[in-house]
């Protein structure tokens, strides 16, 4: 029996056509899954805890990482960094040109420019002789924190407007030099105005697009803040890979961003837990039981669902809708749904490690399925 992840028309989203690249040995655009980025947050020169936190966010689900090249010595340090990195490594590259040579001479497989900021047309012709010479994809990365003086004079402050003006610029600066391997972003801070500019973008380029709201904010702020944002564009169909922007651990970008996905039956990784707010009426503590077993189920990355409900009210209608599902009931005791079917009862003590067990057992079987399937 398969998992309960079927697409009913109502929930299909049809994506902008984009044309693809390949960052590294990632596929962007096209008819590719939507890819999650992050980026670290050490300082780059310590080789060895930025390559460990490129680890925990590749192991959290991260197809992409940006790592910032402030300097040459940092720029050089991407040379061992990407050799070990198990996801490709993006080059964030701010003000001086020769940092993005360095960093495609290092190994980086894009190289991220801001047009606002990294110098005249002979110098971004200098980045993509680079580029090309090293295998890189590069993404042009406007941002209305840092656009160009001669538009922020033209338009007065930052816009939409200056902001799609920036990236078709810088587009046709790429394609005049016959490079065609570029993605495009355009961010702010403010959601209507990176909305707004995103929209008008898709409309006017097939390049692939990268999705992000800027400076977002902490960990809940900026989570609602990406959600609505990246959301809507998404739920248009608008968006090719994306990064979250948070004042947290990148590895909570990942996770954000993969539940943005799943939310919208874009991206299916790990178990989505479907759990109540819990009340009054609750058989059991519903919410540091969820919270345990979030904290226990992440190492799952089969797509699966998993239904937590505190009682009898919603519980047996959400779990005929999971693959695993446990409602509370009376007298310390609730009742385990296997695949949507009562299946049997179970008492609350010892209920966490039931579940886990069941959860890793269905993913196994459904893990098992697909590669006989791709047989």
């Amino acid at each position: 029996m398969s998992s309960l992840h079927s697409i009913r028309p109502w929930r299909q989203i049809d994506r902008r056509t984009s044309r693809q690249i390949m960052v590294g040995n990632v596929p962007v655009g096209g008819d590719a899954p939507i890819t999650v980025q992050t980026m670290t947050n050490t300082i780059t020169t310590d080789i060895k805890a930025t390559i460990e936190q490129v680890q925990a966010c590749a192991d959290a689900g991260a197809d992409i990482v940006r790592v910032s090249a402030p300097d040459e010595a940092s720029a050089r340090a991407l040379k061992e960094i990407c050799a070990e990195s198990p996801v490709p490594i993006v080059a964030d590259i701010h003000f001086h040109y020769k940092r993005a040579i360095e960093a495609a001479e290092s190994g980086a497989a894009c190289l991220r420019i801001n047009p606002g900021n990294i110098g005249d047309a002979t110098r971004v012709r200098e980045v993509i002789k680079a580029a090309k010479d090293h295998g890189c994809s590069i993404r042009i990365g406007v941002n209305a924190g840092s656009l160009e003086k001669h538009l922020l004079d033209k338009y007065a402050e930052p816009c939409p407007e200056a902001m799609i003006e920036s990236g078709l610029d810088h587009i046709r600066i790429l394609e005049d030099n016959d490079f065609q391997d570029y993605k495009i972003s355009c961010k702010a801070s403010d959601v209507f105005m990176a909305a707004a500019a995103y929209q008008g973008l898709a409309e006017a380029t097939d390049a692939p697009i990268h999705l992000g709201i800027t400076e977002a904010g902490g960990l809940v702020s900026g989570t609602i803040k990406s959600a609505i944002g990246l959301g809507n564009l998404l739920w248009m169909g608008i968006g090719d890979t994306i990064r979250v922007s948070l004042s947290a651990d990148p590895v909570e970008e990942v996770k954000v961003g993969y539940e943005i996905l799943k939310s919208l039956g874009l991206r299916h990784r790990g178990v989505n837990i479907i759990s109540c707010p819990s009340c009054a009426r609750q058989g059991f503590d519903v919410i540091a039981t969820v919270a345990e077993l979030e904290k226990r189920l992440e190492h799952i990355k089969t797509p699966m669902s998993l239904s937590i409900i505190g009682c009898v009210v919603n519980g047996p209608g959400e779990a005929l809708m999971t693959d695993v599902g446990f409602t509370g009931g009376g007298a310390g005791s609730g009742m385990i749904y296997m695949a949507g079917k009562q299946d049997h009862k179970q008492s609350n003590e010892g209920m966490v490690d039931h579940i886990v067990g069941l959860v890793e057992q269905r993913a196994a079987e459904l893990d098992a399925e697909t590669d006989v399937a791709a047989e």
